[in-house]
């Protein structure tokens, strides 16, 4: 081995240290006019690293989802993608135009773990295979890197979350907007109390085009001898190949999780991390096949409702979730938090905060009783409520913007590389990934029954 990699594996052997924080909060700067205050939220500083400390990584699941995850985590100068996987050769020959020649491939992910020169790996297979190459790679001493959701099937969480455990190497599981600026502004007005007590929130993701709707393209001449059709279904039955069931593997529950999986499981990692929350105690939801009957064994619109038990970090409150992938409006999303004293609304890398608070007088409803008892009550409450002084009128409306070209995906990396590097705190472990992939799968089996689940934030497991 050179001294080159010597000097390289020496700062990896950090991988797995505890950490007490993640990145700091942003400085606001900027001004607004009238009632409305505009705020740009700034990105932290970069480090530069020298090419001994580069964090070498392969992918595994070289889709669009994993090649965007490869490209952007390449973009950091301390880090490189050395190796691809993927069952399909087109997306192999696809990785060697984006990485370079000279980088490895394979079909067997196995081949990537057991590389010497892989430091940590990306996880962006179909959702069924999340958990095994996940398992897998700690094992190796690999740190991870894993898309959401987390896991295909509920129980497979904990697994992974023993692996995590046992092996002491970083997994982050890559829901990326808990890494936005707009993200860390909220949480630092929630905590401030911007909009006093929470009781209700409010989330969706609405689509309207046919990739949206998971209509991904499928190749003319994908077949079995250019795609590894038998390790594809895994452990699932044995059926001729599909391709469709290849392609647009988010359609079919043995190996996707549908709309919950793919899309509820950012709301609720949002919503959490925002709040503090591990989860709900009680999850309800309704759905169908409304537009999209093309063959898949999952609904295109889906409802879900949730009651949060209060805890230390928050009051109960409820949370509705929605999304549809016919919405002839146009599509779009947004997380909303209410509370006794005004609302956040994040949508598109910006926060409106609006606040507003009850009047110190409540006001009469007197209309109905005799003249008597009007006048009796009028001196009752101008005694128990006299009138207020004038006061100044401030903004009553806040507007936080993220700065044009920033990454939420590529901040998401940087919290993963400073977990390998320095034990940093991860923002999404597999015990976050957990809390958050896990409600959103009990929608489907809510759905599937057509009754309320019961679940335990805390222990993670169904009553």
């Amino acid at each position: 081995m050179s001294s080159n990699k010597n000097s390289r594996k020496s700062f990896l052997k950090k991988i797995g240290a505890a950490s007490l924080a993640v990145t700091g909060a942003p400085f606001l700067t900027g001004m607004g006019k009238h009632n409305t205050e505009i705020i740009n939220l700034q990105p932290r500083r970069r480090t530069a690293y020298s090419s001994n400390d580069r964090i070498q990584i392969a992918l595994i699941g070289a889709g669009w989802m994993g090649q965007v995850n490869a490209q952007v985590a390449g973009r950091y100068d301390g880090a490189e993608i050395v190796a691809a996987c993927d069952l399909y050769d087109a997306r192999l020959d696809r990785c060697k135009e984006l990485f370079g020649d000279h980088i490895f491939t394979t079909r067997d992910y196995r081949e990537c773990i057991e590389r010497d020169d892989v430091d940590a790996v990306i996880v962006a297979t179909s959702d069924h295979w999340h958990d095994r190459i996940t398992i897998d790679a700690l094992h190796a001493g690999k740190a991870v890197y894993c898309e959401k959701p987390m896991m295909h099937k509920i129980d497979e969480g904990h697994a992974m979350i023993r692996a995590e455990k046992d092996s002491g190497i970083p997994l982050i599981i890559g829901s990326q907007n808990t890494s936005s600026l707009s993200q860390q502004k909220a949480v630092e007005l929630y905590k401030e109390g911007a909009i006093g007590e929470l009781n209700f929130a409010e989330a969706y993701i609405d689509r309207f085009s046919h990739m949206g709707a998971w209509q991904y393209s499928i190749p003319p001449s994908a077949s079995p001898e250019n795609i590894d059709w038998d390790t594809y279904l895994k452990d699932n039955a044995k059926i001729p190949f599909d391709a469709k069931r290849f392609f647009r593997y988010r359609n079919y529950k043995d190996y996707g999780t549908g709309i919950p999986g793919d899309l509820f499981v950012h709301l609720f990692s949002e919503l959490h991390n925002i709040t503090g929350s591990t989860g709900p105690n009680k999850i309800v939801a309704m759905g169908g096949l409304r537009f999209w009957d093309d063959g898949r064994d999952v609904p295109d619109i889906m409802l879900g409702m949730f009651e949060y038990p209060e805890t230390k970090a928050h009051p109960a409150f409820n949370l509705s979730l929605r999304s549809n992938f016919t919405d002839g409006s146009g599509g779009g999303s947004h997380v909303r938090l209410v509370g006794s004293e005004g609302e956040m609304v994040l949508a598109g890398g910006t926060i409106i905060l609006r606040q507003s608070k009850l009047p110190e007088r409540p006001g009469m409803s007197i209309g109905d009783f005799g003249e008597k008892v009007r006048m009796e009550y009028e001196e009752y409450y101008n005694k128990k409520y006299p009138e207020p002084n004038d006061k100044i009128i401030e903004p009553s409306e806040f507007e936080y913007r993220t700065p044009e070209g920033f990454n939420s995906r590529y901040e998401h990396f940087l919290n993963f590389y400073d977990a390998i590097r320095n034990g940093t705190k991860l923002l999404q472990d597999g015990t976050f990934g957990m809390r958050a992939a896990a409600p959103a799968l009990a929608c489907n089996l809510s759905h599937e029954k057509g009754e309320i689940i019961h679940w335990d934030p805390e222990s993670m497991a169904i009553l």
